[in-house]
């Protein structure tokens, strides 16, 4: 229950085992097509260009900038939180000219804060972290997708902890780059970073001045791969594509909008749990994600002592606080398969019992049943 690799279906763990077969047999072809059809479907968009990087979600990022940014680009990066700030860090790597758009860690971008930065510069590209991992903010894009496009810029999204977990829709919100992670909302080991070039972006990609500067991430060549040529690129992670295939396929069995309910509403009974705890969550009100939870460390309480009672005498993993926040806020994973509504209770039954432990009386059956409703 921390903010990843989250659990992993039995059948997913089952697809992994399956039998290798060669990156360029018959039959992984077909699955490759199937693979990037379902993604289509959980990204929500049409564009041909849908595929996982092979690499986790950091290997997504990188396929983005480097593919669209060449030295001396403009580039808008919203911070407000560590991945904002790896963006940076990226952009930075491939040459551009990075202005920073920052929000205090737990709040969001605005899009008032992105009409502005705008004033001042023209962007080649605007990227904006979608669900920030290490705070649990929710920033919304629809606006800041406008403000990028009217300014003549790309839009770039991080949905790493959004993708499968809670509405994320690439052609309806003009998205031109997106990357994502197996590992969070999809329950697949980490292993791959699924990926989207809009038209828009991909004539950005083909009609560089400059070669990509990764081999390896170059979509212009990873194209022949994916696509109807099928040219030799890499050794595709076989048993990584079984499992993303299986991961993909419980997904649309479930159905996206009942996925996202789901974990609206777990998120939603761990919410009143923890208020009938006497704990509250920590971020911005309004813009809480549902599948990470940023729960605010109560005063008195060590906050590593709790997680290290929880793994050690409940098997239960949660995550720390980071950057600004740590030691403030537990981060609480309610992703994928491990959001369901045994988990928010036991995880709040062994938080009380911890928290009674240290002195701070909690009520068990006023928080399950608050929970519950």
């Amino acid at each position: 229950m921390g903010p990843g690799p989250s659990n992993v279906a039995p059948s997913v763990l089952k697809a992994m085992a399956m039998p290798l077969v060669g990156h360029l047999d018959p039959v992984f072809i077909k699955m490759m097509e199937e693979i990037k059809t379902m993604l289509r479907a959980v990204f929500q968009t049409q564009n041909l260009m849908t595929f996982p990087v092979s690499g986790t979600g950091s290997a997504g990022m990188e396929f983005c900038f480097v593919n669209l940014i060449e030295p001396g680009d403009e580039v808008l990066i919203g911070v407000n939180g560590v991945f904002g700030t790896r963006m940076c860090d990226v952009a930075e790597r491939c040459g551009a000219k990075v202005t920073k758009v920052e929000a205090p860690w737990g709040r969001i971008i605005e899009a008032q804060q992105i009409a502005d930065a705008l004033k001042e510069s023209r962007p080649k590209l605007v990227a904006i972290v979608h669900a920030e991992t290490s705070t649990g903010a929710w920033t919304p894009v629809e606006e800041i997708s406008r403000l990028a496009h009217d300014a003549g810029a790309l839009l770039l999204l991080d949905t790493v902890t959004s993708l499968a977990g809670c509405p994320v829709k690439i052609d309806e919100w003009q998205v031109d780059a997106v990357y994502s992670g197996t590992q969070k909302c999809l329950s697949c080991p980490p292993g791959l970073s699924p990926v989207s070039l809009s038209p828009r972006a991909m004539e950005a990609a083909t009609r560089r001045k400059t070669k990509v500067q990764s081999w390896y991430l170059d979509v212009n060549m990873l194209a022949a791969y994916w696509g109807q040529e099928r040219v030799y690129h890499h050794t595709a992670p076989i048993s990584m594509n079984y499992a993303l295939h299986e991961a993909l396929r419980l997904v649309l069995e479930e159905g996206l909008e009942n996925r996202w309910r789901r974990h609206e509403r777990n998120h939603l009974a761990l919410k009143s749990g923890l208020e009938a705890t006497g704990l509250v969550l920590a971020g911005q009100e309004g813009h809480r994600l549902w599948p990470l939870n940023a729960v605010q460390v109560p005063n008195g309480v060590d906050e590593a002592v709790v997680r290290k009672k929880l793994l050690n005498d409940f098997n239960i993993e949660i995550g720390a606080g980071l950057g600004p926040l740590k030691g403030k806020i537990w981060r609480v994973g309610l992703m994928g398969e491990t959001s369901s509504l045994p988990n928010v209770k036991a995880f709040l039954s062994a938080l009380g019992q911890i928290l009674n432990e240290s002195g701070r009386k909690t009520n068990a059956e006023a928080t399950s049943a608050a929970a519950a409703a």
